[in-house]
């Protein structure tokens, strides 16, 4: 993967022109702010261990964590736990199911614990056969992103790869888009995924503009599998992406590694340097 790197005096000279330059030329962020991971990258660590798997995050470098369920405790005895490691938890993963049976508590455990967005990361197989079952799909976000913002949160769909193929004839992520209403439901991109199913994220960010504040970054390895790599290591142009993030609307960038060849923490300290001083 090749990083563009731009020296101090070209820098400066864009700085000066700013004013005349289209979104496309200025909109550029040579690093990234606050970092952060995923917890399901060190689920079973964190199923063992919540304060001491949280303290290895944080003393890695990372500063803001991504729930991916709960761990066992109250909402307010995991805050005290951030805030100790002075982590925050600007997002966090809940059940499909959770709409449905439980959405009243999920959002107050959301709010205890400082979080702004609650996301749904899968859709149920039997829910999502057909053009009617996303449309149906569609209309419950619509209504949990209601609820939500009622109290200051906001709700979002995290995709995988099955969301873009066709169901006669058109892409579900279409649909999904179609179907609900920008001011009650965001979208988390993950990388890996809308890669692997052959769709390239910059034609959302132009497509869809400010609806991606979330983004997953993981990387591909470049076998015909197409399995997940540490980052940094893969086939993933991150550069390219991060370029054009503000477009999306990017504001948390969330680092996850479904599967590490080693150690979850090994790979979460490579693809923390990695990300610290990638520059574009």
């Amino acid at each position: 993967m090749t990083i563009r790197r731009r020296d101090f005096l070209h820098r400066l000279g864009a700085a000066g022109m700013a004013a005349t330059l289209p979104w496309h030329r200025i909109e550029r962020t040579p690093k990234l702010g606050a970092i952060g991971i995923q917890l399901y990258t060190v689920r079973r660590d964190l199923a063992r261990d919540v304060e001491g798997t949280l303290a290895k995050i944080a003393e890695i470098g990372y500063q803001e964590v991504e729930f991916a369920g709960y761990p066992d405790g109250t909402a307010a005895s995991l805050r005290a736990i951030l805030d100790r490691l002075r982590l925050t938890a600007p997002s966090g993963h809940v059940p499909f199911q959770s709409i449905r049976s439980a959405w009243e508590q999920t959002l107050d455990q959301a709010a205890m614990l400082g979080q702004r967005y609650v996301v749904v990361a899968w859709v149920p197989a039997e829910e999502r056969q057909t053009v009617d079952g996303w449309k149906r799909v569609a209309a419950l976000f619509n209504k949990a992103g209601e609820e939500a913002k009622k109290r200051k949160i906001q709700f979002a769909y995290h995709n995988h790869d099955f969301e873009f193929v066709p169901i006669d004839g058109t892409i579900p992520y279409e649909l999904l888009h179609a179907g609900v209403d920008s001011g009650l439901v965001q979208f988390e991109l993950d990388l890996y995924w809308m890669i692997k199913a052959g769709h390239d994220p910059l034609r959302w960010f132009t497509s869809r503009p400010g609806r991606f504040p979330l983004l997953h970054v993981k990387d591909m390895d470049a076998t015909a599998r197409k399995f997940f790599a540490d980052i940094g290591t893969g086939t993933i142009d991150f550069a390219r992406v991060f370029r054009r993030a503000g477009q999306g609307g990017v504001r948390h960038y969330f680092y996850e590694q479904d599967s590490t060849p080693g150690s979850p923490f090994d790979s979460a300290k490579v693809a923390y340097e990695f990300l610290r001083k990638l520059t574009w």
